[in-house]
């Protein structure tokens, strides 16, 4: 669990330094390549910052510190996945997201390389079997659900903000600029687009259920599990949805309560997964360019979230120790999406 927290705090540090727009790209770049160098050097730290999380710079030689006090096995995992993310990050700070292959390698980066590193720690620690921390493509499929979600919910956000995060290649279908999708004139095809990408991020709900259905830890299981069921959430509020192009969609409060309360164990998780995709599949419009797609792969979901489906848990779990689980879970959801600011409080009140 401490190594959990180090990984997340020096993540935290590595994207605060890829957020802040305030620092110039001779200067970002060479830091985002090195960074995971920075954990062995104990009084390194970055105080000209303007982000909101530049604390974790600031305060770094206390974080690092921390890290090296880690087991070894820990240290390795950390730092490896660090520097790869870096250097990732760098890459895409001098280009666009062109290719949906270049989506996924965004993603990758930025998200599958998390769930690449936690699962690595998670059998480091002997908590799961060995193949949770060799199987990197079921890993990868964690991080890459959670932010090709956060990038469709939030394109108005990123947009305000002059980021781009859409794959070229899906929405120069629908416009001439990203842009143009936020006018009403072009809502319908700005609509059609989001339908795409959507039934593209559900790709990874089989992938998903199988890296569930392997965990055997409690705690574990419900760090990994209410992410996941938060996401498939999201995507089903999103899904045909035009105020994702005037607005922010987020889940209900009591909804998301329901949900870190609920994903306790493979069963729940998969009938929750089987809930939010009738919810989109109910919703899918005959005209719409993607439809067949996106039932084709609804269909493949039902078939591994109904009882007695081909893909059988190996655990039943019982809801112990929830409330930390539920902590911890947060955690990797702030580093991944934004939760509602009262289920954050549920949260913290959980801890209490």
């Amino acid at each position: 669990r401490h190594a959990v927290c180090i990984f997340y705090l020096v993540l935290r540090a590595l994207d605060t330094i890829e957020d802040d727009m305030t620092i110039s790209l001779d200067v970002k770049v060479p830091m985002l390549h090195e960074f995971h160098s920075y954990l062995y050097q104990p009084e390194w730290k970055y105080m000209e910052s303007k982000e909101k999380d530049r604390q974790v710079l600031e305060d770094f030689p206390t974080i690092s510190m921390e890290f090296r006090n880690l087991s070894k096995v820990y240290q390795d995992v950390i730092s490896d996945i660090c520097h790869k993310m870096g250097v990732g990050m760098a890459e895409f700070l001098e280009k666009k997201v062109d290719s949906q292959h270049e989506w996924d390698k965004y993603c990758h980066y930025v998200a599958g390389l998390v769930g690449i590193g936690l699962s690595r720690l998670f059998s480091a620690s002997e908590l799961e079997d060995p193949i949770v921390g060799q199987d990197t493509e079921l890993a990868n499929s964690m991080g890459l659900f959670l932010q090709k979600t956060n990038i469709i919910r939030d394109y108005l956000e990123d947009q305000l903000e002059g980021r781009e995060f859409w794959p070229r290649e899906v929405w120069s279908r629908y416009a001439k600029k990203l842009s143009d999708l936020a006018k009403p004139e072009n809502i319908d095809m700005a609509v059609q687009c989001l339908n795409e990408l959507i039934t593209n991020a559900l790709h990874h709900v089989p992938d998903v259920l199988t890296y569930l259905s392997r965990l055997k830890n409690q705690s574990v299981f419900n760090f990994c599990a209410i992410p996941q069921v938060m996401a498939i959430a999201t995507l089903a509020a999103c899904y045909n949805n035009k105020q994702v192009f005037r607005g922010v969609v987020k889940i209900r409060k009591g909804q998301a309560v329901t949900l870190m309360m609920d994903a306790t164990n493979i069963q729940a998780v998969k009938a929750i997964m089987y809930q939010y995709v009738e919810e989109i599949y109910q919703k899918i419009p005959g005209t719409d360019p993607s439809s067949n797609k996106t039932q084709q792969v609804i269909a493949s979901i039902r078939t591994m979230s109904l009882p007695g489906g081909p893909m059988a848990s190996r655990h039943h779990y019982s809801p112990i120790y929830l409330s930390c689980a539920m902590l911890l879970a947060a955690l990797s959801w702030q580093y991944l999406s934004t939760i509602s600011k009262a289920t954050e409080e549920y949260v913290q009140a959980g801890e209490n």
